[in-house]
């Protein structure tokens, strides 16, 4: 029985190492998952000492036992690990429930919305692998279909995934803002996690070309971190963090768009600065052993971008030689031919003594063992890993999804009259909606319209006889003449709609990381409202709530009196 599985961290390349190199052990550690379930009724999230933390997000026991099971180990009940792999996704935990109704997490529902979606939307594809590797066709679709609910998230004019609340992206946006929208990131590095769909999003991204220039603004980036201070975000390169694991696998993909010796530049880099053997040798925390197998595995020359798949991207090796000593008695070695400070470029790569012009090798290869040589120059190979077919290949194909639509308009409320336009990034979709007729009697959407009365809104995309999720936006009209003047500024996260966000009417919720509330730090609210004209006033309220981890003192003073 296996403990401490710091999953969120070590999916992505710790339990890949261990594929390799522990398989007796990964069975007994998949066992022990699959105990726990039968136990809890859930897989492990983030399990410590026999107890669930819950401390981080996701359901990733599933791709290490994926991974595992595509890897030849299968000394576990493969059945009931599929069984415990629905069970954990079905549940109601952590905004599933809005994640399997709407397509993805609104950002006014739960905290961390964007970072849940797209992990979730990993861990189903994951899913969806084992179901199809066990024949059962339903689960494959459904989960397949569920592994593209990361496109609900896209907003195609910046180019990011972004939070979503009452089904309009989320204002204002910065892309390099640490927010209650992502888990120990910014925008940035959450950007680039679809390993799933790697090659569809590059072309929601706009092809090669602009999948590289937003690469390298990662990479090149010197705007630095903006919004809350997280200790996690640690070893950054331009807007790269590799001292924390969502960023681990963004310098591979370069190979994807044939731009392999950028790869090997920023692998090296990272192996050599990032890296010593002094006590604060690494760039973060360690996590259980992810930093540390990201460097062994990169040392060794490839990476497991998917976890899942039997893919590994070539990078550049940091050692001369090594040899990998497998359970079944093979060895597979790694030579770097010429390599030294200078030469840490890729000129050609040959497997037991055959050119071999693709840019990543596959589980099996290492499995019967050989040898992969690579030869090292102080340039780029011109030709290795450019050509479509030498590059590694990433992409969901069947049971495609309708993305869901999108409201644009410039406030939740207003006071005379609201724009509102509707947009969906499959060019290819038309549109409907309605206006408070519930999800029936749809009419063609053609134009932006506008909006003088309270109204709710429902809208979704249809193509080829299959449509989207139905998308819902509330729009409240308030009196007019309203002012608000706040003495003490809220913080730029939680500003709940701006300044009016006091007499809006729309109360705050239960979670204070959605949004909805207007927050303060280290200062008091003071305010000054003024209604306009001379009113009569029956009642006054007001709805605070209160971080659990501080004490915070409310006193509520009234102002004058009317006129």
């Amino acid at each position: 029985m296996y403990t401490v599985f710091s999953l969120w961290d070590t999916f992505r390349a710790l339990h890949p190492l261990f594929n390799l190199i522990e398989r007796n052990r990964t069975g007994d550690m998949v066992r022990s998952m699959l105990s726990m379930y039968q136990h809890d009724g859930h897989l492990p999230v983030w399990e410590l000492a026999a107890c669930e933390t819950w401390c981080m997000i996701g359901y990733h026991s599933v791709p290490v036992i994926v991974d595992a099971f595509k890897k030849g180990i299968t000394n576990f009940d493969e059945r009931l690990a599929l069984e415990a792999m629905k069970a954990t996704a079905e549940s109601n935990l952590f905004g599933l429930n809005w994640y399997r109704e709407k397509g993805y997490i609104p950002a006014d529902k739960e905290g961390a919305s964007v970072s849940k979606t797209l992990e979730y939307a990993y861990d189903d594809w994951c899913i969806a692998e084992m179901a199809n590797m066990l024949g059962d066709e339903d689960t494959y679709r459904t989960y397949l279909q569920r592994a593209q609910h990361y496109k609900n998230l896209y907003d195609p004019e910046t180019r990011f995934f972004r939070g979503k609340s009452n089904g309009c992206f989320v204002e204002p946006f910065d892309p390099n803002e640490v927010n209650f929208m992502l888990t120990e990131a910014n925008t940035w590095q959450y950007n680039f996690f679809v390993p799933q769909d790697i090659n569809t999003h590059i072309r929601m991204m706009g092809g090669d070309s602009a999948y590289e220039a937003k690469l390298d603004q990662l990479f090149t980036s010197s705007a630095g971190l903006s919004g809350r201070h997280q200790s996690d975000i640690t070893g950054l390169i331009g807007e790269y963090a590799h001292g924390n694991e969502p960023s681990h696998h963004m310098a591979y993909l370069y190979n994807y768009i044939g731009k392999p010796s950028k790869t090997q530049e920023l692998v090296h880099r990272i192996m050599n600065e990032l890296y010593t053997n002094q006590p604060d040798g690494l760039s973060g925390n360690e996590d259980c052993g992810q930093m540390s197998a990201w460097y062994v595995l990169s040392a060794l020359g490839f990476y497991p971008v998917t976890p899942g798949s039997d893919k590994y991207v070539l990078g550049t090796p940091g050692v001369g030689v090594a040899t990998i000593r497998m359970e079944n008695g093979h060895t597979f070695t790694v030579k770097a031919s010429g390599l030294n400070a200078d030469k840490y470029f890729v000129r050609e790569v040959f497997y037991n003594g055959e050119p071999w012009t693709k840019s990543y090798i596959t589980h099996d290869m290492i499995l019967q063992g050989g040898e992969l040589i690579f030869v090292m120059d102080e340039k780029p190979g011109p030709a290795y890993g450019v050509a479509f077919r030498d590059r590694p290949v990433q992409q969901i194909v069947d049971h495609p999804i309708i993305p869901v639509p999108f409201f644009k308009a410039s406030s939740r409320t207003f006071e005379d009259q609201l724009t509102v336009e509707l947009a969906c990034i499959d060019p290819e979709a038309s549109l409907v909606y309605n206006k408070g007729g519930g999800q029936t009697g749809f009419n063609p959407y053609e134009q932006p319209f506008h909006l003088s009365e309270n109204a709710t809104l429902f809208a979704k995309a249809l193509r080829q006889g299959n449509e989207s999720f139905t998308e819902q936006a509330n729009f409240l009209k308030i009196p007019a003449g309203l002012s608000v003047d706040i003495s003490n500024p809220y913080s730029p996260q939680y500003t709940a709609g701006g300044d009016k966000a006091l007499v809006n009417t729309i109360r705050g919720g239960d979670q204070f990381t959605t949004g909805n509330w207007q927050g303060y730090w280290g200062d008091d609210l003071v305010a000054t409202i003024d209604l306009g004209k001379e009113t009569k006033i029956k009642s006054i309220g007001a709805g605070f709530l209160q971080d659990e981890r501080f004490s915070l003192p409310i006193i509520l003073i009234p102002g004058l009196p009317p006129a």
